[in-house]
């Protein structure tokens, strides 16, 4: 008796080994800066993939009727399009389904031809440069509003709401950066506003003072800066020291909570304004409080601008391959495009024909005792 009841105890184990090897690993990949001048965003990003991740594997997600495990391989491209090339071939060839990245326009568009080329989806959570989507690849989505949206709506706010009669801009040379101001620009000039200069930095410099010294010269009331917050806060130290008294404003780069530990003292309540590409409002703002806890349990860290579009990310990815009952790119692909009205932290998930999100939401912002505040979400 005693024999067999251990030959039953071997087959049910052997029987369990049987199940958690059959079992289906699918990889997603995520691709933004680990490293370099950004890497607190990048950081932010990734935690946000992870936290998506651990969920759905703790959920026991169910794809053609079996239970499925998801692995996560995340890549650094330092914000470089060269690195991120070069991880995006690395992903392609590790057999992932799919991809969640890359954080920046600069790296976002010559990774996306990649990803295309071998039919693997790819959303970015932050990427706004229009180019992204207007390529002609099925495989490329975005869940935030592009820098026609992000850039008009901050050129428009400059004139009508904070009344410039003299605008300067700024831009770091980026896809991003450049397209962002370019934007700005338009609308500055749409709504009879008046640019009186444009002056060029790069996403690594440190000394502004060449630059800001000629804008000085033009006695500007508001300054635009296309770029990230790693060059926004030591600009508007530098700013600060040439007695520039003028307002600061950016696009969702330079909207984050690390932005007034970079300023240091230089940034007084209510002198920078921001948008951020996404926003919630009314009963949804309880669901991104409630990730942000979450969040902040998970990591010991507050979310900086991105994670909760990450995340989003990550869920819409895999609700797409539980409707289509696969994770073959080529079978979830097309349910994917369809999205609508996906009930995501960030707000409704909807993607238009070129894989742009729908009635995208901004989040006007400005800091106050340096912390952001929402002023306004505007779709």
């Amino acid at each position: 008796m005693q024999m067999k009841m251990k030959l039953v105890a071997v087959a049910a184990l052997a029987m369990a080994a049987g199940v958690v090897s059959a079992q289906e690993v699918i990889k997603l990949g995520h691709v933004g800066p680990t490293s370099g001048g950004i890497a607190h965003l990048g950081k932010d990003n990734e935690n946000g993939a992870k936290l998506a991740i651990e969920e759905l594997n703790a959920k026991g997600v169910k794809i053609g009727g079996k239970v499925v495990k998801f692995e996560l391989l995340a890549e650094d491209d330092a914000g470089d399009p060269k690195q991120g090339t070069a991880v995006a071939q690395k992903l392609v060839d590790s057999k992932v389904m799919g991809v969640v990245g890359h954080l920046n326009s600069g790296t976002s568009i010559p990774a996306s031809k990649i990803y295309s080329d071998a039919g693997i989806p790819q959303i970015s959570p932050s990427a706004t440069n229009p180019k992204y989507t207007r390529q002609g690849f099925k495989t490329t989505f975005r869940v935030v509003a592009d820098d026609v949206h992000l850039g008009g709506t901050l050129g428009r706010y400059a004139v009508n709401t904070l009344k410039g009669k003299s605008i300067a801009v700024i831009d770091d040379r980026t896809a991003y950066g450049q397209g962002v101001a370019d934007e700005f620009k338009k609308a500055v000039v749409g709504a009879k506003g008046k640019v009186v200069g444009h002056e060029y930095t790069t996403d690594k410099a440190t000394d502004f003072m060449a630059i800001l010294t000629n804008l000085k010269a033009k006695k500007p009331d508001v300054v635009f800066f296309g770029g990230m917050d790693a060059v926004a806060g030591p600009m508007l130290r530098q700013m600060k020291s040439l007695g520039i008294n003028a307002k600061f404003m950016g696009g969702d780069g330079i909207c984050s909570a690390e932005l007034a530990k970079l300023a240091g003292d230089a940034m007084a309540d209510d002198q920078v304004y921001c948008a951020e590409a996404g926003g919630v409002e009314g009963k949804q703002k309880a669901g991104m409080d409630a990730f942000k806890a979450k969040f902040k349990a998970k990591f010991n860290a507050d979310v900086q601008i991105y994670a909760p579009y990450v995340y989003d990310s990550v869920n819409v990815m895999v609700a797409a391959m539980e409707k289509a009952g696969s994770a073959d790119p080529a079978k979830y692909l097309p349910v994917l495009a369809k999205t609508t009205n996906f009930a995501g932290v960030t707000g409704p998930i909807t993607f238009d024909a070129k894989g742009d999100i729908k009635n995208g939401a901004l989040t006007l912002k400005t800091y106050k005792g340096g912390k952001p505040v929402d002023l306004a979400v505007i779709r």
